[in-house]
């Protein structure tokens, strides 16, 4: 088996110039990464990550939590988890899953948590490892999150420019920073443009909206765009539309939020604000080990853009 020395020789550098390469490669030019690198490739050498993090203290583990009830049916949370996986495998950390009952039996370097409601933030400062959040927040915990605002900024805009005469917000029935700012999105929009604002707030399920929708399409004239915090809840109103007798796109439109699979499965597709779901996934990777490994720095956090994919549930 290779070893530092001979990684070192081949190099023609000292061994702590390989150590620093392996340890702390901001620390040294791109020069000499490349030299260390390519020799450590010829060499097939492998620096030993589990001596690395005893060294250190650490445990190469990272504990997901999802704090909110799972739909295993939709795959929102599981392409998540795919990207902190993927995320987390090129630093050669491991992801532990996790119920908050469960949290303190083993030990681990850190924490990224998903599903937090308003109860959840006293738990979550009783923690003694770094934190990253999955979601908007206002205690200053470090996140990842789509641009919420932008994403129904955008939505409303294009319904305004389709010529819709009502324009009404359908939100998730949560008090969320995530859910505030898809509503203040569509708000903001509003007002620029002059037109009223009308909200309606439900449960994240579209069995709820599809009923509502049955039974009252008849208070909102036709030429409505009903424009939605969730998928789910898009593809509920869509139901609740055909149900009560009329047609989408023809009679009223209907735009969504996420763009993971409910999108393309509802009839017709949903037009929908898009997230880079796994993309999200690999950020919260990348910030949970930035804080693990510069605990004196101030990791900032990250909201990625979204994309209004057009279908055909707009006119």
């Amino acid at each position: 088996m290779p070893t530092l020395t001979d990684v070192a020789k081949l190099a023609n550098v000292s061994k702590m110039t390989v150590s620093r390469v392996i340890n702390h490669p901001e620390q040294v030019t791109e020069e000499l990464r490349e030299l260390v690198f390519k020799a450590m490739k010829e060499l097939d050498y492998r620096p030993n990550n589990v001596a690395k993090a005893l060294a250190q203290n650490r445990t190469l583990i990272v504990k997901v939590m999802v704090l909110e009830e799972l739909d295993t049916t939709e795959p929102y949370y599981m392409n998540l988890l795919i990207g902190i996986a993927s995320g987390l495998d090129k630093k050669h950390y491991a992801l532990q899953l996790v119920t908050q009952t469960s949290v303190n039996q083993t030990e681990c370097d850190g924490f990224i948590i998903m599903g937090m409601r308003e109860g959840d933030y006293s738990f979550i400062k009783e923690l003694k490892k770094p934190v990253v959040l999955f979601g908007e927040n206002t205690y200053g915990f470090t996140y990842v999150d789509s641009d919420n605002f932008g994403g129904t900024a955008k939505a409303t805009t294009y319904a305004i420019d389709r010529g819709y005469q009502k324009i009404v917000f359908v939100g998730i029935d949560v008090e969320a920073p995530f859910e505030q700012s898809r509503e203040n999105g569509y708000i903001e929009t509003m007002q620029q443009a002059g037109m009223e604002t009308e909200i309606l707030r439900f449960e994240n399920y579209s069995t709820q909206t599809k009923d509502y929708f049955h039974t009252h399409i008849n208070r909102y004239p036709q030429n409505t765009c009903f424009i939605c915090s969730s998928d789910r809840l898009a593809l509920g109103v869509e139901r609740g539309i055909f149900q009560g007798g009329y047609s989408v796109p023809y009679d009223y439109g209907v735009i969504g939020f996420d763009g993971v699979l409910l999108d393309q499965v509802a009839e017709p597709k949903l037009t929908t604000v898009k997230q880079e779901v796994r993309q999200m996934g690999e950020h919260c990777a990348d910030l949970i080990i930035n804080k693990i490994q510069h605990p004196d720095q101030v990791i900032k956090s990250i909201e990625l853009d979204t994309q209004l994919i057009i279908r055909e549930s707009t006119k």
